[in-house]
């Protein structure tokens, strides 16, 4: 009885029968018969340090695809239902970004004094109805710079203008600078091209770049198939998304369907198509329903218009029909996207990992386990979540605190209240996800009761398996 069926054995025993079940040199161990009878928890227990996890049961397969694949099928309705084929045109308004642009290079750069440009017809970079602008050209005696520009794209290529750059404007133009110029066809022609921006491509290409080497190397195969999965989320964004809201469709419903859609082939292109990963699209799809409701009611409630800034205010100008609270919403749902999915992959991988390690474990004890791991996630997520959102409207921040506005006074301004609402109902649906995935994930794997194996060696060598004599003979 020194091997008694219901004892956990010591690690260190010696144990002639191999992972995969066979036995080594033709011997059979001793008390054999026992973990053939009633051992099973030890030979499965054995099992899982050695291989990948056991494939969840078809039942559960089956009760998973009848939640999933109907929403598969309904996000795909929605796509075709909603697809818009390309952004409507319009007439450029000349305004912000809405008006012709094209690549330029300054060619040369003069000193000159601000007094003797200020009558001439160059079109001044920073523009003399600011304050940057004409301070020099009202003090006169400050030294300018005179650039000379050269269009390099479009119909005018190789035309020539001439750029005014304040002593104390922000940005200064250097010779053999690219940079983007805006081009305004209704203008003087002295006046139809001047320069908005620098052209930065290259720096950008070369950032990107990096950032692809880097989750290929470390991910690897991994790396690359998030790196496909980015792509075609972009995709979905930039040919669906955005010109569905465009073309007059609710923003609210096409951010619901295209997050959707980013959120299956993500997940399932980066982590394979397997249970746990089905478990991880339930918890974030659990997570994104709670964040659109909390979002509609406090938006609402709130009075939020979402039509705050220069950008918002040009795009209800140029299409009034879109519902910008609608839109305020949508960018709620698909900023939440993200970090949604990292959590509940994070957690569905947790409760595996202790499912592989700890078979008996019940789903309150994987629960009670996981959800640890959680508690740390959502303190680190949800102060980078917030740590974001205060790093984006940093500036913002900053005028109220020059305009020595009080706390009450500043939260209670649309422009901040806007990304309270964001960040906290952002925040609540990543506090949700924690417990709702980890609930999800140990219901699941706690309920999979596979039938277990019988040996090879019990069916092969069923005979030396009773006594220990072959080894005494041996010896």
């Amino acid at each position: 009885m020194d091997r008694y069926p219901y004892q956990t054995p010591e690690p260190r025993h010696p144990d002639p029968v191999s992972p995969g079940g066979e036995q080594e040199s033709g011997k059979a161990a001793p008390g054999a018969g026992h973990r053939l009878g009633h051992g099973h928890g030890h030979a499965h227990g054995h099992g899982h340090g050695h291989g990948p996890a056991a494939p969840v049961s078809q039942h559960l397969r089956k009760v998973i695809a009848a939640i999933l694949v109907p929403f598969t099928v309904a996000v795909l309705v929605g796509l075709v239902v909603l697809w818009p084929g390309s952004a409507p045109s319009h007439k450029h308004t000349g305004v912000g970004f809405d008006r012709q642009t094209q690549q330029a290079t300054v060619t040369r750069v003069v000193e000159v004094s601000c007094g003797s440009v200020s009558g001439s017809s160059g079109t001044p970079a920073g523009g003399t109805s600011t304050a940057v602008g004409g301070s020099a050209v009202r003090q006169g005696g400050g030294t300018c710079k005179k650039a000379t520009v050269r269009v390099d794209t479009g119909e005018d290529t190789g035309r020539t203008f001439t750029e005014i750059v304040q002593p104390d404007q922000t940005r200064q133009l250097h010779p053999g600078e690219k940079v983007v110029v805006a081009y305004e066809p209704s203008a003087p022609e002295e006046l139809q091209y001047s320069v908005t921006d620098v052209d930065r491509k290259f720096p950008m290409a070369l950032l990107a770049g990096v950032f692809a080497l880097a989750v290929v190397v470390v991910g690897r195969l991994r790396g690359v198939m998030a790196l496909v999965a980015l792509a075609v989320s972009f995709l979905v964004l930039t040919l669906f998304i955005l010109p569905a809201i465009l073309q007059g469709a609710n923003p609210l419903l096409v951010a619901v369907v295209g997050s959707s859609a980013i959120m299956l082939i993500a997940l399932y292109m980066c982590h394979g198509l397997s249970a746990r990963t089905s478990v991880a699209v339930l918890g974030t799809l659990a997570s994104l329903l709670l964040i659109g409701l909390l979002g509609s009611e406090f938006i609402d409630w709130a009075a939020l218009t979402g039509n705050t800034d220069d950008s918002t205010g040009l795009i209800h100008g140029l299409y009034p029909s879109i519902d910008m609270s609608g839109l305020l919403l949508a960018g709620v749902i698909i900023g939440s996207l993200g970090v949604l999915d990292d959590v509940t992959v994070t957690q569905t991988s947790a409760v595996w990992e202790l499912h592989e390690a700890n078979p008996s474990m019940g789903w309150r004890g994987l629960y009670r386990a996981a959800i640890r791991i959680g508690r740390d996630h959502i303190a680190s997520v949800v102060n980078t979540l917030v740590l974001a959102y205060a790093g984006a409207a940093l500036p913002l921040l900053l005028l109220f605190s020059i305009a020595r506005s009080s706390v009450g006074a500043v939260t209670n301004s649309e422009l901040v209240a806007e990304e309270i609402v964001r960040t906290l109902v952002g925040s609540i649906g990543l506090v949700a996800s924690v417990p709702v995935t980890t609930a999800l994930a140990a219901l699941v794997v706690s309920a999979d009761r596979p039938v277990p194996a019988v040996p090879a060696s019990a069916t092969a060598q069923p005979a030396p398996a009773r006594t220990g004599r072959g080894r005494r003979r041996k010896r």
